[in-house]
């Protein structure tokens, strides 16, 4: 059916509004760019479906699973007044062009986006991986239809998501704690985690020593060197990787060095002469890592710019927005012949022709079923802007991400770095007739090639090795002599396997291919706001939820967390999004089993239950009889041992602290925490003053300290009764911990309140309190609040006098000035500054406001961040409360107050909660 207009005019519909003005730039007269804002409709809740629905076979889902796995889905609220705006420019089109991201996901909302708007004109698919003017008019003369095979990979990841995520989150509801989710990635990301800290809670230390001497060849002074012991009497000296988790020594021609036996050997070889047994010297040569794909460009800007994921990929979704660098969710380590020609003449330009290969490089993908039809992350264009040409126009992040991504570019198509490495050994012959060597180990770079441009960052220091170092040796040769300066020797302890940080959890998961570059700065992301993971430093700590949560999945859905099952989804998916595997055969084997192979489905797997001890799966064993239980209001320690010799007595319980990491909480820790926590407290010592002992309790208000008064004598008969002496009391403050306080930290706390000094001016006593909304001055009826309880106990009476010269401010708080200041906001024209709010940082323009994220720092964040934000929030539309319509007064009938209790009940069971799934 021919269109209603023809009016020569053409609709492109991208995801992001940063995406708008440029394209629209570049495509000219002719053409409306509109933005969707991401996805247009999902899935609903069960609890959101219309009546007539709720009972039918997309009551349990929005899914039937019965038919086909055909899914329901729904306009978001939030996005009607968007599709309402689509629609009235697709009347005045007379061709629609679908410019959504060119990966799965992007080709879903491109076929969501034709469901909902059923356009009557000609509909072509518009696809490119970077926003330049040569880019966006070749996509827009070479475009095709859209991939059937793609939207129906995306849409079975979203069906599957749904089914795992409503199906096992009810069960971890019932059996840890209501409210938590299940997740087909983030379930096993979780796990990983959890095994990473279970083998630092195993871990067994072992101590071991070394021997390092500083060497001086006799023939020419002042190029010593320092070299470490290897050998005594022919056994290699162990090292760290000698040793098992468990402490004991595996490698059998490794001996083992105490403090006493290092120690004489590095005073016998003192008075020793040094003499070189061997040299060996082999080239070295170093090449360039690939060009970044989404887990290392996530990994380097975690190492090197202290980003997390979430934030990188803030930060690129920015720069491929703004037509710097090219799509930044990819697995390809592939770059176009226009990408190698331009980085090949940077880097030919900027360093000489020595430092450019004869050929190109072309990197091979290290990841299965990789879209090797799509690039790398690069600098976009046919010819790349150095930092120093763009940084007019990028800041902060921003600059320095585009940065790392040109110099990885460019150094990735650079020569080899060159030189040599050289190993000299020494032997010398102890007084005691042992023989010891020692080793030094040097690296000389004679031709830095890629080097000049960019080093790859390590997680790990120990991994480079010391053949890594650049150091350079003296010229020894065979049989010179050298004098020994000095020698020390060290102990060492061995170290538990480390802690996730983000970036080394999003480099095991692409390792073990679970999850894809779409979804690990996501998954990451979603355990940790989940509360499965917290943050210690750049460190990922699983929490005791989290350990209960593994266990019940582990034991009663291994398969749903087994590492090589959730890869082949992931290979399914792919296999599905290149038209090998059929969509509905695959979910039916997933979620009703497959017969033929004895496999049991994702239904059979929930029906099939049996009994779960709810208790049982929340237990984690300490040692010493000390168990940690996931409860209702968080975990706690208990007693399991004095319950067992006196099953009458109530268990001994004692809450653990979110501060606390799991593998630090040790039996001997826990059996402390639990004498914290009984009544009589942990005796810390006894005032000098007083004699009194004073103790550490855990009160119903917070942990605190107080001393003990000595019992009083009854008074004598007809002698009137003294008044009860109140012994002194002190809350801990928010930073102290009552495992780790001490005597004197005890009485400071008691000291309180702190005599400050006196006011010149009135005479008035100034005293440092802490009271219960924090700490504060009082000077008479005059009262001030302080920054940090530390100024408790260090304030001065300057410093008080300072803040009392300060004008008090009553009920609200003056207004604050702007953290920021970003410019003119290019849609209102109005200036846009970040504030501190009631609710945290926002930005606005006097008009619009909208909430900085979880990952916006307020001191770094762009103007073109910024402005994204207040776009978003414009497109959602104004936020409207319903007022609830005022009730006329009650009747004291029995009939209306039955009516309004079944009324409340029904309200209530339509607001349950519902299982999410990631």
């Amino acid at each position: 059916m021919a269109p209603s207009a023809t009016s020569g005019r053409k609709l492109v519909i991208v995801e992001s509004p940063g995406k708008v003005k440029s394209i629209a730039g570049y495509l000219g007269a002719g053409y409306d760019v509109e933005a969707s804002i991401g996805h247009i409709r999902d899935l609903p809740n069960p609890s959101e479906l219309p009546a007539d629905m709720k009972k039918g076979p997309y009551g349990k889902f929005a899914v039937d699973v019965d038919n086909g796995f055909d899914a329901y889905y729904v306009v978001d609220a939030d996005k009607r007044k968007k599709v309402a705006e689509l629609k009235r420019l697709l009347k005045d089109a007379d061709e629609l062009l679908l410019a959504t991201d060119e990966d799965r996901e992007g080709e879903a909302i491109a076929w969501h986006l034709l469901e909902v708007l059923k356009p009557k004109v000609p509909v072509k698919r518009m696809v490119f991986h970077e926003i330049t003017k040569e880019a966006i008019q070749r996509a827009v003369n070479e475009t095709r239809d859209l991939d059937k095979d793609l939207v129906d990979a995306q849409e079975t990841r979203r069906i599957l998501d749904r089914l795992y995520g409503y199906e096992v989150s009810p069960v971890l509801w019932r059996k840890v704690r209501q409210g938590l989710s299940a997740g087909r990635v983030q379930s096993v990301a979780t796990r990983m985690v959890v095994e990473r800290e279970r083998e630092r809670m195993a871990f067994v230390k072992a101590g071991y020593w070394d021997v390092t001497g500083n060497f001086q060849p006799q023939a020419v002074a002042g190029q010593a060197f320092s070299a470490r012991l290897t050998q005594v009497d022919g056994k290699r000296v162990a090292t760290g990787r000698d040793f098992s988790d468990r402490g004991e020594l595996v490698t059998r021609s490794a001996v083992a060095l105490d403090k006493s036996v290092a120690r004489a050997i590095a005073s016998a070889v003192v008075e020793t002469t040094a003499r070189v047994v061997d040299v060996q010297e082999k080239p070295y040569t170093r090449r360039p890592s690939a060009p970044f794909i989404t887990s290392t460009l996530q990994q380097e800007a975690s190492r090197k710019l202290r980003m997390s994921s979430r934030n990188a990929m803030r930060v690129a979704q920015r720069l491929y927005e703004g037509g710097y660098i090219t799509y930044m969710r990819t697995d390809s380590t592939t770059l176009s012949e226009q990408a190698l020609t331009a980085a090949r003449s940077q880097a030919r330009d900027l360093y000489g022709a020595e430092y450019v290969p004869d050929a190109p490089r072309r990197y091979a993908s290290k990841v299965k079923n990789a879209q090797e039809a799509h690039e790398a992350i690069r600098p976009a264009g046919d010819r790349f802007r150095t930092p120093a040409q763009v940084a007019g126009a990028l800041r902060g992040e921003d600059f320095a991400l585009y940065e790392l991504i040109w110099k990885r570019t460019v150094a990735s198509q650079m020569a080899d770095a060159r030189g040599s490495t050289a190993t000299v050994e020494l032997g010398s012959e102890l007084a005691d007739g042992r023989q010891v060597r020692f080793t030094a180990s040097g690296t000389v770079i004679t031709f830095r090639g890629f080097l000049a441009a960019y080093e790859e960052g390590r997680d790990d220091v120990a991994e480079s090795g010391s053949d890594e170092q650049e150091r350079r040796l003296p010229k020894l040769s065979v049989g010179a002599d050298l004098a020994v300066l000095d020698a020390e020797a060290d102990g060492h302890e061995t170290k538990p396997p480390a802690r996730y940080t983000e970036a080394t959890l999003v480099k095991a998961m692409e390792e073990k291919e679970i999850g894809r570059p779409s979804t690990y700065a996501a998954t990451v992301a979603t355990i940790q706001d989940r509360g499965y993971v917290r943050n210690r430093g750049n460190a990922l700590i699983p929490t005791w939820l989290a350990f209960a949560v593994t266990r019940l999945l582990e034991e009663h859905f291994s398969e749903l967390v087994d590492y090589d099952f959730t890869a082949g989804m992931e290979q399914d998916l792919d296999r599905i999004a290149n038209g090998d595997l059929r969509r509905v055969e695959w979910l039916r084997r997933f979620y009703f089993g497959d017969e033929t192979r004895s496999a049991e489905g994702l239904k059979e797997l929930v029906d099939d239950l049996g009994e779960i001890d709810a208790r049982e799966i929340s237990t984690i064993e300490i040692g010493d009889g000390v168990v940690v239980r996931v409860g209702r209001y968080g975990p706690y320690i208990e007693d399991t041992k004095t319950a067992a010799d006196d099953p009458e007595q109530t268990p001994r319980r004692a809450t653990v602290s979110d501060d606390i990491a799991p593998d630090e909480l040790t039996p001997e820790m826990a059996r402390e925490l639990l004498e914290v926590a009984a009544d009589d407290g942990k005796v810390l010592g006894r005032d000098p003053l007083s004699g009194n002992e004073i103790v550490a309790r855990a009160g119903r208000y917070g942990p605190y300290v107080t001393e003990v008064l000595p019992d009083e004598e009854a008074p004598a008969a007809g002698a009137k009764k003294k008044a009860k002496v109140k012994p002194r009391t002190a809350s801990l403050f928010k930073d102290m911990d009552l495992a780790s306080l001490d005597l004197e930290t005890a009485l400071r706390l008691l000291s309180l309140p702190r005599v400050v000094g006196v006011d010149p001016a009135d005479g008035a006593e100034i005293t440092a309190q802490n009271g219960r909304y924090g700490p504060y001055l009082k000077k008479g009826t005059d009262s001030r609040s302080l920054a940090t309880e530390a100024q408790l106990f260090d304030l001065t009476l300057e410093e008080a006098l300072a803040i009392y010269a300060q004008p008090k401010t009553r009920g609200r708080a003056a207004a604050k000035p702007p953290l920021k200041e970003l410019g003119a906001d290019p849609v209102s024209g109005k200036a846009v500054t970040v504030k501190d709010g009631r609710f945290g940082p926002y930005v606005t323009d006097g008009e619009t406001n909208a909430t900085l994220r979880k990952d916006d720092d307020p001191e770094s964040i762009t103007a073109e961040r910024g402005f994204e934000l207040l776009a978003e929030k414009r497109a959602k539309g104004p936020t409207t409360r319903k007022r609830a319509a005022k009730k006329a007064p009650a009747k004291k009938t029995a009939a209306k107050k039955t009516t309004a209790k079944k009324a409340t009940a029904k309200k209530a069971t339509a607001k349950r909660t519902t299982a999410t799934a990631e």
